[in-house]
C-alpha cells in the first residue's frame, strides 16, 4: 500500500470533537491555536445548518476556540454552493433556519413557494406539518428534493431530537422521491471544502466522531480519517461498520502534536 503524503491540512467535525453540549472538550482549545500558528489551512465542519458560519464563529468565540469565519464550512453552505453549480440564480421552497436562507440568498436563489425549481430541507427545531405539507405538494408538482444532511437524530440536553433525515423520510414516503444530500457522508461536502482552503485530499485528514458520517465522508474523499472517543461513536461500535478509520484516538487532545 502506498504511503500517504504528510497531513498539510485539517477538516474537523465541530459537536462531538471539539465542542460537546455547548462545553469545549479538554485540548479543543489547544488544538486550534496549534492549527492557527501553523499556517496550514483548516476548516471546522458541520452537518447541522441552523447556523451561518459568522453565528458558529461567535459562539465558538465564547467557548474560548478562536475559528476564522472563513474556516468554518456547513452543510448549509455546502448545499448552497451545489445549487449554485447546479442551477445558478434558481428558486426554492425551504424548509430551515437562518443558516440556509442565508447561504441561499447569498448565492443570488429566490426564496418562494411559487413554482419552485427546488424544496430544500435543511435543520430547524421548528418543524410545522403545514410546511412539510407544502413541501410534499411541491415535490409532487415537479420541484426537486434537496437536504442539507442526512443525520436522523440531532443532540441536545434533555435526550436525541428528530433531524433532517428523520423529516426527509416522511417526504419520501409521501412523494416517492428520495433527495439528494449535500452534507456529510456525501464527499461533495468534503471536496467543495477542500476547494475552499486550496487543500488536496492525498495530503488532508478529517477528524470525527462518528463513523456513519464523519469517517465515511473522509474516507471517500480520499482523507486520512481519525475517529474521537468524545461524541456518539464508542470503540466497541466501530466493529459494526464494514470499514474503519485510519487511527482511532480518545479525543482531539491526542492530535495537537500532529499538526
Amino acid at each position: 500500500m502506498a504511503e500517504r503524503k504528510p497531513i498539510e491540512s485539517w477538516l474537523t467535525d465541530m459537536d462531538g470533537v471539539l465542542i460537546h453540549e455547548g462545553v469545549p472538550i479538554p485540548g479543543a482549545d489547544a488544538f486550534v491555536k496549534r492549527l492557527r500558528e501553523s499556517g496550514k489551512p483548516f476548516l471546522v465542519l458541520t452537518n447541522n445548518s441552523i447556523y451561518t458560519a459568522r453565528d458558529l464563529q461567535a459562539r465558538l468565540n465564547r467557548m474560548g476556540l478562536e475559528v476564522p469565519v472563513e474556516n468554518i464550512w456547513t452543510s448549509a453552505l455546502a448545499t448552497a454552493k451545489f445549487l449554485d453549480d447546479q442551477r445558478p440564480g434558481g428558486t426554492a421552497y425551504v424548509i430551515g433556519e437562518a443558516g440556509l436562507t442565508t447561504a441561499l440568498h447569498d448565492i443570488g436563489y429566490v426564496l418562494t413557494d411559487h413554482d419552485p425549481d427546488y424544496v430544500v430541507l435543511g435543520e430547524t427545531r421548528t418543524y410545522s406539518f403545514e410546511a412539510m405539507t407544502k413541501a410534499v405538494r411541491l415535490i409532487n408538482n415537479g420541484a426537486r428534493f434537496i437536504c442539507t444532511n442526512p443525520d436522523e437524530t440531532g443532540p441536545s440536553t434533555e435526550g436525541p431530537l428528530p433531524a433532517t433525515g428523520a423529516v426527509a423520510a416522511l417526504i419520501t414516503k409521501a412523494t416517492g422521491k428520495q433527495p439528494y444530500f449535500a452534507g456529510k457522508p456525501n464527499p461533495l461536502m468534503m471536496r467543495t471544502g477542500l476547494n475552499a482552503i486550496g487543500a488536496h485530499s492525498e495530503s488532508s485528514a478529517m477528524i470525527g466522531d462518528r463513523m456513519d458520517t464523519d469517517v465515511l465522508a473522509g474516507l471517500e474523499a480520499g482523507m486520512k480519517t481519525f475517529l474521537v472517543l468524545t461524541g456518539l461513536t464508542g470503540r466497541a461500535d466501530i466493529d459494526r461498520y464494514p470499514f474503519r478509520p485510519s487511527q482511532v484516538v480518545n479525543s482531539i487532545a491526542d492530535l495537537v502534536e500532529l499538526v
